[in-house]
């Protein structure tokens, strides 16, 4: 129920937003809103003010303005379709432009307010460890390395290291700068970040025990918040990392643990049981991290969320691209019931969590619907650009073929992630 609840009150704010953006440009330009829906098919509430109905529909996947003179020419100058083209290329405009300006609000407001930060995001980049397998390994880093750049950018904490792997997701060629027993080394190679998931290089985190979950294998044995796990199976730990990675790769039924707590040392003998998400083996704790509350003063804040929602606009245009080229596999598109769960998710955490997410999703939306395709606002504005140049109107069979071909790959694409979030929900995967 409160998946459900966090989706719908996700998708509303964001469609409003949305829809406001055109309603609200339409107006400035004098044209008659007729219809102003968030959701589409039937209406379940609805209530006309002045010349516009406003209406909450079934399916909340979306919305829409309906304006005056926007299906047919009408000789009237409050008709869309008396418009200038500029003026209808803002109006189209409006509803990402909006969506932008949501995400740069939200963003100040996390920023000001202030969003609890794991202390090891503020401090220098050494690995504390290295994923098997990983785009890291492969490159070379190991434990106790300093990163110093990624593919030409310097990095001087871990927070540098998330945003420059996010700009590099679709760089084959990757050459990372590296501090090493005092000495400076570059490791190049090729690195394929959208099929491995993450880079693999991970800050020390303690093997120090921060919460035991009710009701799991490690608090029926006894394990106890701040516990400190010495070793797994007979296997020194050096990290939370080593100590997680030893626990999911056992084969034994039960695990045996060293601990020391209040300077005593014991061992205690656990039976994992599979995460029903992933399938790996867990005993139910996870690490204590140090949380220290970030906040920015307004100045600072509006600009740090202005270069976040250009760095995630670039990286969403990179992720378009890399769709189309084959750059990332389409297997990674998410529809409603994987947003519905990141929804939830994000709310489980907190009302900061939350409004990152409104934001994170806001970017995409805006960027989405700035696509030139038939039906999205980025192929309206197409079709007053060709109109411009042309300066002279498109045939009404070639916009209405235009709208038909906009349909039927909205239909496909909206069937194709659906389906995407169906297959992941039945295998337990992860978007």
């Amino acid at each position: 129920m409160e998946t459900i609840l966090a989706f719908l009150v996700l998708i509303g704010v964001l469609v409003w937003f949305h829809e406001l953006g055109h309603f609200l440009f339409a107006k400035l330009f004098g044209v008659r809103v007729e219809v102003f829906s968030i959701g589409f098919g039937p209406v379940l509430l609805s209530k006309k003010w002045g010349e516009t109905e406003y209406r909450i529909s079934a399916v909340p996947l979306g919305g829409f303005v309906k304006l005056y003179g926007e299906e047919d020419a009408v000789d009237d100058p409050r008709a869309f379709s008396s418009k200038k083209n500029y003026q209808k290329i803002f109006i189209a405009f409006a509803g990402p432009l909006f969506n932008f300006l949501l995400a740069i609000f939200v963003f100040s407001l996390i920023f000001v307010v202030g969003r609890p930060t794991p202390s090891y995001v503020l401090k220098e980049p050494l690995v504390g460890y290295v994923v098997e397998n990983s785009p890291a390994q492969k490159l070379g880093l190991q434990e106790g390395d300093l990163l110093l750049e990624i593919n030409g950018k310097k990095v001087s904490t871990w927070k540098d290291v998330e945003g420059a792997v996010l700009e590099s997701i679709l760089k084959k060629e990757w050459k990372v700068g590296i501090l090493r027993n005092s000495q400076r080394v570059i490791l190049s190679g090729k690195v394929d970040l959208s099929k491995a998931g993450s880079f693999g290089a991970e800050p020390y985190i303690a093997p120090i025990v921060g919460r035991v979950l009710p009701g799991s294998p490690a608090e029926q044995v006894g394990i106890k918040e701040g516990d400190e796990i010495l070793e797994v199976n007979g296997k020194k730990v050096k990290s939370w990392y080593s100590a997680a990675y030893y626990i999911k790769s056992a084969k034994e039924d039960a695990i045996r643990l060293k601990i020391r707590r209040d300077g005593q040392i014991f061992e205690k003998l656990v039976v994992p049981v599979k995460d029903k998400n992933t399938g790996i083996p867990i005993i139910g704790v996870s690490p204590r991290i140090e949380v220290v509350k970030v906040k920015e003063p307004l100045g600072k804040a509006v600009f740090e969320s202005l270069e976040k929602t250009k760095d995630l606009t670039a990286l969403s245009l990179k992720a378009v691209w890399g769709l189309i080229t084959g750059g990332i596999s389409v297997k990674t598109l998410g529809g409603p019931i994987a947003i519905a769960q990141l929804a939830g998710e994000s709310a489980q955490q907190g009302l900061i969590a939350f409004l990152g997410m409104m934001a994170f999703i806001s970017v995409q939306l805006a960027v989405f619907n700035l696509i030139p395709l038939p039906v999205l606002d980025g192929g309206l504005i197409l079709l007053f650009l060709i109109e411009s140049i042309r300066r002279k109107p498109l045939s009404p069979r070639f916009k209405e073929n235009w709208q038909k071909v906009g349909f039927a790959i909205i239909i496909a694409l909206s069937a194709f992630v659906i389906l995407n979030d169906i297959v992941r929900l039945i295998t337990g995967s992860r978007l």
